[in-house]
């Protein structure tokens, strides 16, 4: 390991950033320096914006992607090596606004119906009954149910905080089940490796034969679920600040986006067409489509 590959975990370490950021900067500085096989403290702002120029236009990555190399080099110029020209040098990207595709509640059931295996349909329940992220379910202990008190301690989730999180009567019958079949012991979820979880990428595949077995064409990721359990609570009636406490959300402004997609918020308001006189049909021989 070089010194200035050392210095920089210390820096992270110090920080306390999470052990999957402090892998994910190590990976983009190496990548940059691979680029243009150079250390990067020998290196200023010309090749930074060169490096980005090259994902943008070379590789094509979405903004979110170089988000992520663009947060890495600015730890290491401004944080490890402490240059002054960090900041102002290496922009970061701005983001499009998209709105999250939303499964119905029955699709949702459908869904998890087509999940065979039980190890993978106990955690896909998690990521919907409470609104997990999917390194939280992953990461979810035996000791974190707390069927006295019907909650789930989530154990520093995403910017290194717990949060307690409701527990379904409807999962816990489902855990209970799970944990008889398979008695795991230290994790709720083992992966194949012993002494570690179920890894995310593990839960993806799951997700993915699951869509393809329930026929559903709306794209599904473990996060669609989160994103459904916070709509199909809105759409209930329930206060989007008690959500984002649910959910663990640093700010209210990430939470109200739901309000975008809820149909509670969208079908409020009736359509003015709906307010006018009948329309006769349309002259035409062309036979209605079948899929609506």
């Amino acid at each position: 390991m070089t010194p200035l590959r050392q210095r920089m975990l210390e820096d992270m370490s110090i920080r306390n950033l999470a052990e999957n950021t402090q892998q994910s900067y190590l990976q983009q500085v190496s990548a940059f320096a691979r680029y243009f096989g150079c250390r990067p403290d020998a290196m200023g702002p010309e090749k930074v914006r060169e490096y980005q120029v090259h994902l943008v236009e070379d590789c094509k990555l979405a903004p979110s992607s170089i988000s992520i190399a663009v947060s890495a080099l600015r730890f290491l110029y401004k944080v490890t090596l402490k240059r002054p020209w960090a900041p102002d040098e290496i922009p970061m990207p701005k983001k499009p606004f998209k709105l999250p595709v939303i499964l119905s509640p029955e699709e949702v059931m459908h869904f998890l119906e087509s999940v065979h295996s039980m190890k993978h349909r106990a955690i896909l329940m998690a990521a919907y009954a409470a609104g997990l992220r999917v390194s939280e379910a992953t990461h979810l202990k035996v000791t974190d149910i707390d069927s006295q008190r019907m909650m789930l301690r989530v154990d520093q989730g995403k910017g290194g905080k717990d949060r307690y999180v409701m527990l379904s009567a409807r999962l816990l019958e489902e855990l209970r089940s799970y944990w008889r079949a398979g008695r795991p012991k230290t994790w709720l979820f083992p992966g194949d490796s012993p002494g570690r979880p179920i890894t995310s990428d593990a839960v993806g595949q799951a997700c993915q034969r699951a869509r393809r077995c329930s026929g559903i064409q709306k794209p599904i990721t473990p996060h669609s679920l989160r994103h459904a359990f916070a709509t199909h609570l809105l759409e209930r009636g329930v206060d989007v600040r008690r959500i984002q406490l649910l959910m663990g959300h640093r700010s209210l402004a990430t939470t109200s986006r739901y309000l975008k997609v809820a149909t509670s918020t969208i079908c409020a308001t009736t359509s003015p067409m709906d307010l006018l006189p009948n329309i006769g049909p349309a002259q035409s021989n062309v036979p209605a489509p079948s899929h609506f």
